[in-house]
C-alpha cells in the first residue's frame, strides 16, 4: 500500500460522513447548479472539495492541488497539473446521480508526480468500499490485495461512454461492436466503472474525455491490478498530456481484443 494510504482514506471517509452523505437525497433545488448541459455541481461537491483540499494540503504540503470545481471556477488551475507533485480531486464523481438521489457516486483522489500517477483512492460513500492503488505496489479493495478478472462471458461485456462522441462516431462504434461485444449501460460514474472492470462485472470500457479527476485513480487501479487502461493507440495515460480517448479492459488480453474491435 502507499505510505499515505490510511491518512488519505481517513480524510475521504470523514468527508463522506460529514459532508456528502448528509446531503444525499436531501438537496434543495437551489443547491444544485448546471455548469453545462448535463453537467451538474451541488453544494456538497463544493464543500467536499474545500475539505479535501485543506486536508490533503496538510498531509503533503509540498504538493499542489487540482480539483474539479476549482478548475471549473478558474481553468488556469489546470496549467500545472502535469508539473511536480499534484493532488487530483474529484469531490463527488457521478454528480448527476447524486443530485438525482440515486447511486452510484464516489469520491476520487489521485497523487501525481510530473504527470505519472503515484497513488489513487476511490471511495463509495454508500457502501464504504475503498479501492486504492500505489505505483508498483499493487491494487486493493479495503485491506485486501486484488487481481482483476474477466467476466468470462462469450462476448466481452462492454460499457462504452459515447455521449461525448459525435453522432457519426457513435454510429461507427455501434457497427464495430455489433456481434462482437455485449453492450451494457454505463453507470455515469467513473468511480463505479473502474471497479467493475477489476471485479469481473465488465470487460471493456471506452471513454472520450480524460479529465484527470475522472481517471487518475481508476487508471492506476486498473494497471496495478493486472487490468489495463491506455490511450486507444496503446500509449500510456499521462496526466496533463491534453489528449482525448481512453480504453480500459479487465486484462491485457482483453484490451488487445477490444482495441482490435473498436480502435
Amino acid at each position: 500500500m502507499h505510505p499515505l494510504y490510511r491518512q488519505v482514506a481517513t480524510l475521504m471517509e470523514t468527508v463522506a460522513a460529514e459532508i456528502v452523505l448528509p446531503r444525499y437525497q436531501n438537496l434543495a433545488a437551489e443547491e444544485i447548479e448546471e455548469k453545462a448541459a448535463d453537467d451538474y455541481v451541488t453544494i456538497a461537491d463544493k464543500e467536499s472539495e474545500i475539505r479535501l483540499h485543506e486536508g490533503l494540503s496538510k498531509i503533503l504540503p509540498e504538493a499542489g492541488v487540482v480539483g474539479e470545481e476549482a478548475v471549473a471556477a478558474d481553468p488556469t488551475v489546470m496549467d500545472n497539473v502535469g508539473n511536480g507533485l499534484q493532488w487530483i480531486i474529484d469531490p463527488i464523481d457521478g454528480t448527476g446521480n447524486f443530485a438525482a438521489g440515486r447511486a452510484p457516486f464516489g469520491i476520487m483522489v489521485g497523487l501525481v508526480d510530473n504527470g505519472v500517477i503515484q497513488a489513487g483512492w476511490i471511495l463509495d460513500p454508500l457502501t464504504g468500499r475503498m479501492c486504492h492503488a500505489a505505483l508498483g505496489g499493487g491494487a486493493y479493495i479495503d485491506e485486501e490485495r486484488i487481481a482483476a478478472k474477466e467476466t468470462g462471458a462469450d462476448k466481452p461485456i462492454a460499457a462504452l461512454a459515447v455521449y461525448f462522441l459525435t453522432v457519426e462516431q457513435r454510429a461507427e462504434i455501434a457497427v464495430k461492436a455489433e456481434g462482437k461485444l455485449t453492450l451494457v449501460d454505463i453507470p455515469r460514474c467513473a468511480a463505479e466503472q473502474y471497479p467493475r472492470l477489476v471485479l469481473g462485472t465488465n470487460d471493456v470500457s471506452l471513454f472520450e474525455r480524460s479529465h484527470p479527476w475522472d481517471h487518475a485513480a481508476g487508471a492506476l487501479l486498473l494497471n496495478e491490478s493486472g487490468a489495463k487502461l491506455a490511450r486507444r493507440d496503446g500509449t500510456p495515460y499521462i496526466i496533463g498530456d491534453n489528449k482525448r480517448g481512453l480504453l480500459g479492459a479487465s486484462s491485457h488480453r482483453m484490451w488487445d481484443k477490444a482495441a482490435q474491435i473498436l480502435c
